[in-house]
């Protein structure tokens, strides 16, 4: 028993009386390989879209040749002739089956080559202007990271050179500070020179003031021994000086009867001196607040005469002796003023006026007198 395409065929009546003869099998036919369809010219694609999802590529399979089916014709039996028409028809049907499923395969092979070819170009496509994208966007990345370099390098030379700058300014700064406060310390030498050499000469100085201080210590000492003597020598005088009642009959102060003795009341300092000498004239002279004029002057008596103007008053004090006081009033003093004679020469006398320190005036009955 044969087969067709793994078909179980049946033995056929073996009685060669009712089976006719077999017909001869159809030729062998090379099947037409069909070429595949060519894909549709190429057009620009619409603006860029996001490529769909990465699927799995798989490499163009060619169509592989299949064998006819064969077939095996049995030798002719000698019974059932029936059966072989139909087998023909069966293979026949089969051939033709096969025929439309290889051209269905066939066509579907190509249409999904052409699909598969437009999705590579359009894959492909897709890559082409994704790599431009990141090619140009590589490249503007790469020009701004340049441009970026070149303003660090720059920014950096500028910050070198300026901290260069600022090194040199701060180094030039610090030279200047180092010069003046080397002038200072120089300047502070020479002072510190100046005031050794000062205190030098003011040590020196000093020894010699010390020794001009132990002089005039000295000297005022002997001035104070002398004061003292002095002193003495006044107390004395003025213990020897006298008192004695005036022309006016008022007790007069202490009389001077000489220039140490009027030098002693002046120094005691309980009146105002005025000293005079008077020459005979025909005109009155001031002598401190009276005008006086000599009238005579007998040297050989020690005896003179005068005119005393006081207040507008003239009175005249005749023939009177040397160391005598002459008392007369003013109105702006309550006590007497005195004049004293002390010596009588030729148409001169000596003398002095006695003035009562308190300018104070009398009572007017008293200045009556």
């Amino acid at each position: 028993m044969g087969s067709i395409i793994g078909i179980p065929l049946k033995d056929p009546d073996p009685t060669p009386q009712n089976q006719p003869p077999a017909p001869a099998p159809p030729q062998y036919q090379q099947p037409q390989y069909q070429q595949p369809q060519q894909p549709p010219p190429y057009q620009q694609p619409p603006q860029y879209q996001q490529p769909p999802q990465y699927q799995q590529q798989y490499p163009q399979q060619q169509p592989v040749y299949q064998a006819p089916p064969t077939y095996q014709v049995g030798a002719p039996q000698p019974s059932g002739g029936w059966k072989i028409p139909f087998l023909l028809a069966a293979v026949a049907v089969l051939l033709a089956a096969s025929a439309g499923i290889f051209y269905y395969f066939n066509s579907q092979l190509t249409q999904l080559r052409a699909d598969i070819t437009d999705r590579f170009d359009s894959v492909q496509q897709q890559i082409a202007k994704t790599q431009e994208t990141s090619a140009v966007s590589t490249q503007t990345s790469r020009r701004n990271i340049e441009t970026l370099q070149k303003e660090l390098a720059a920014a950096r030379a500028q910050a070198n050179q300026a901290a260069g700058q600022a090194k040199a300014d701060a180094t030039k700064h610090a030279e200047e500070l180092a010069a003046k406060l080397q002038q200072a310390q120089d300047q502070q030498a020479q002072r510190v020179n100046a005031v050794t050499a000062d205190l030098s000469q003011v040590k020196d100085q000093a020894s010699a003031t010390q020794g001009k201080v132990g002089e005039v210590t000295e000297q005022v000492g002997s001035l104070k021994q002398e004061q003292a003597s002095t002193r003495t020598e006044l107390d004395k005088t003025i213990a020897d000086l006298k008192r004695t009642s005036g022309d006016l009959g008022v007790q007069s102060g202490l009389i001077a009867t000489n220039g140490k003795e009027l030098a002693a009341l002046k120094a005691l300092g309980e009146r105002n001196y005025t000293e005079f000498k008077l020459a005979k004239e025909k005109k009155p002279t001031k002598v401190g607040d009276v005008q006086i004029q000599l009238k005579n002057a007998d040297q050989k008596r020690n005896r003179y005469t005068i005119e005393l103007v006081a207040d507008d008053k003239t009175v005249e004090k005749k023939d009177r002796t040397v160391n005598e006081p002459l008392q007369f009033y003013l109105s702006r003093a309550a006590q007497p003023y005195e004049l004293v004679v002390n010596e009588v020469r030729k148409d001169m006398i000596v003398g002095y006026i006695s003035a009562p320190k308190v300018q104070q005036a009398r009572p007017k009955a008293t200045a009556s007198n």
